[in-house]
């Protein structure tokens, strides 16, 4: 008798991370005994990793500085500045990366997530692998150990992303991006959009993708994202088409890209960004 493959899970981070990719840099690794700042840097964040210890955070919030005694990732996914400090008795060991999000703070993810993001890394399944290949390798560099423990923070990274997305309420994540990508209906038409941005998408079409009545998906869909379908759609063509002029794309290609003309994509580009895009494009570069 044949077999038939069981259907791949949906890949609600695939298409996305492939347009805005984030790359990781260690920063620190280890013991940490110290007082010490991490600025706000445009277009950068930093994911922390508390391994051990008692660590004394200040989110330059004006609130009072907690203190974290428990295993924790901290992740900062905007420019925030923030403090730790340790004393020598705390015994902390720290991991620190700084995050380069492609198109700083129009990545999608850096827009739809909190300032500070803080889990128990006990409750993140599937995290003790990485974290001890991390723990080796800090333990005992070897050839290429940079490279080894800048893609670790990156795996760990993609933990907390897959985390987050099954539990957008209890971190206080309003709605938008992440929440419809917890939605599993709202999540297939989501997906299919980031996936083929200039296909000439309908609402009926959106609701077949999403297995949905029209009127169902459309009010479910400003529930959970906290926009219309069309004009999310309209924005991530725009946020795509900006990415596409970053690296020099010429405005005829990214239109096609998009699905539109040249002078319908000039038209819509103008009206969200209140310049066309050759002069966005010019200026972004400079």
């Amino acid at each position: 008798m044949p077999t038939t493959e069981a259907p791949h899970p949906l890949d609600r981070l695939d298409a996305l991370l492939n347009r805005f990719s984030v790359r990781a840099e260690r920063v620190h690794t280890g013991d940490f005994c110290a007082v010490r700042r991490f600025p706000a840097v445009p277009g950068r964040g930093f994911l922390h990793i508390l391994r051990a210890g008692s660590l004394t955070v200040s989110d330059g919030t004006g609130a009072a500085p907690r203190v974290l005694s428990e295993a924790t990732l901290l992740f900062y996914p905007r420019p925030h500045e923030h403090a730790f400090r340790a004393e020598a008795g705390d015994g902390v060991l720290l991991d620190c990366a700084a995050l380069d999000f492609d198109g700083g703070s129009a990545h999608p993810l850096v827009a739809a997530l909190p300032e500070v993001v803080t889990v128990p890394v006990a409750g993140v399944s599937g995290l003790d692998g990485a974290l001890a290949l991390l723990g080796e390798e800090v333990a005992d560099p070897r050839c290429g150990h940079r490279h080894v423990i800048d893609r670790l923070f990156e795996i760990v990274l993609l933990k907390l992303l897959r985390h987050l997305l099954d539990r957008p309420e209890q971190y206080g994540i309003p709605s938008g991006l992440l929440g419809g990508l917890a939605d599993p209906e709202i999540a297939r038409a989501l997906v299919a959009m980031h996936e083929r941005p200039g296909e000439p998408w309908t609402l009926d079409e959106l609701g077949r993708t999403a297995r949905m009545s029209r009127s169902a998906f459309a009010a479910r869909f400003r529930e959970a994202v906290g926009a219309a379908p069309y004009d999310y759609l309209i924005d991530w063509r725009l946020t795509v088409g900006q990415q596409l002029l970053r690296r020099g794309v010429p405005v005829a290609q990214v239109a096609a890209e998009l699905g539109y003309t040249s002078s319908s994509f000039s038209r819509v580009f103008t009206q969200r960004q209140g310049e066309p895009p050759r002069a966005w494009a010019e200026r972004s570069r400079r």
